[in-house]
Parts: structure tokens; C-alpha cells; sequence
């Protein structure tokens, strides 16, 4: 085996893309999806759907009760909002959710002797999450190299990737296009129906066709 990375993938356009980007970049992958209770299952499928496609050596799904589920309309009820530019953070934003997420990666990282963890982050084309800027990834690695017994004791260093961070979704979706990953089997939609298909509406689905027009290429989802 080779050199190994933990990749968190929701199962979104961009995770999907950061996995294939890990492993181009010749990594052992192992995937950590988190089902902390958001409105829909569909990412989850998606994410197995792409953990297969990238031949991911594991992938584990946990399941998490977050304290402040209630805090975010993406798993505690409430209306989605429609997509529309903004300068504050939106009810969307889940407390602490890459706080939460990163830890649980660098987690099974350093169980692993893996010193490389990917997150898709971007903080171009976004909804405005704090936890989705450069200097909150550089303040996590920071964290990862001072706290753990492998950074410590057994001189690894913690490297947390970010390689959408500076990219526009529709450099986001092209470069997706580019390593081959299938964006049929991809969910970026908050609130999809009961049948699965994306709202068209909410903050997600406004950036993700706003991205395959930039890209100039069409969007394989249905749409409600």
C-alpha cells in the first residue's frame, strides 16, 4: 500500500471532485462520510456511488447526533431559503460542522499513520461559511501538529488539503469533468424531493447551475 490519505466526501459536486484528486495524486483513499441528520439521504448514496468509482480502499460512514442540531434549517426543520448573494452567513450553516468533521478525519488519520486528510472547501463560490476560509484550514492543521501524540512523538506532519479553495464552481465542475467524475451520481441540493431530484432554488442548487453555465456544460441532475 502506499501513501494514504483520509478524504471527507459527502457525497457533494466538490468532495466528489476532491476524492478524484486525491487519487490522481496516487493516494490510498480512504473516505469518511459523517451522516450527522440532514434532511436527505441522497448525498450518502451519491458518496457511495463515488467511493466505488474511485476504488477508495475503505469507506466508513458514521452517524453522529450533533448538540446544535436544531440551529441550522439543514437538520432541524425550518424553510431552505432561496439562493441569492450574500453577506452574512445563512441559516444553512451547521455550528462547528468542519471543526466537527476535521477532527473526526484527523482522527482516524493518525489511527491510520496517515499524515494527508482533503476536504473540499472552497472559498470562492460559496454560501458564506466561516468554516470554509484559508485561514480556518490553516488554523486546523495548526491544531493537527500540535495535538496529536503522531505529530508529537513520531515527528508526522499534518497536512490538510484544500485544493478547491481558491476555485469558482465552474473551475470546480471543469476540472471534475476533467479527472471523469460522474456528476449524475453527485448532490449538491439542500432540499430535494421525495423523489430525489434537486429543488433548483436553494443557495446549493443557484451556485452548482450557475457553475455548469460557466463551465459550459450541462448539468446531468433532474430537477424538480
Amino acid at each position: 500500500m502506499g501513501k494514504k490519505a483520509v478524504v471527507l466526501l459527502s457525497g457533494g459536486l466538490d468532495s466528489a471532485t476532491v476524492l478524484a484528486e486525491a487519487k490522481a495524486a496516487q493516494y490510498d483513499l480512504f473516505a469518511l462520510t459523517v451522516d450527522y441528520g440532514q434532511r436527505h439521504r441522497r448525498e450518502i448514496d451519491c458518496a457511495k456511488a463515488q467511493t466505488k468509482a474511485q476504488k477508495a480502499v475503505e469507506h466508513r460512514i458514521v452517524r453522529l447526533e450533533l448538540t446544535a442540531k436544531d440551529s441550522s434549517v439543514l437538520t432541524g426543520g425550518g424553510e431552505v431559503p432561496a439562493y441569492e448573494p450574500r453577506k452574512d452567513v445563512p441559516p444553512t450553516y451547521v455550528p462547528a460542522r468542519n471543526t466537527i468533521l476535521l477532527a473526526m478525519a484527523l482522527s482516524w488519520a493518525e489511527s491510520l499513520g496517515a499524515e494527508d486528510i482533503f476536504i473540499g472547501a472552497t472559498a470562492v463560490d460559496y454560501s458564506g461559511y466561516p468554516d470554509c476560509r484559508k485561514a480556518f484550514i490553516d488554523a486546523f492543521e495548526t491544531i493537527a501538529n500540535v495535538g496529536t501524540k503522531a505529530a508529537m512523538q513520531e515527528g508526522k506532519t499534518f497536512r490538510i488539503h484544500a485544493p478547491l479553495l481558491k476555485m469558482g464552481k465552474g473551475e470546480i465542475i471543469a476540472r471534475g469533468a476533467q479527472l471523469g467524475v460522474d456528476m449524475a451520481r453527485t448532490n449538491s441540493c439542500y432540499d430535494p424531493d421525495e423523489l430525489g431530484r434537486a429543488c433548483g432554488r436553494c443557495d446549493s442548487c443557484g451556485l452548482r447551475l450557475k457553475g455548469f453555465k460557466q463551465a459550459g456544460l450541462t448539468d446531468p441532475l433532474e430537477y424538480a
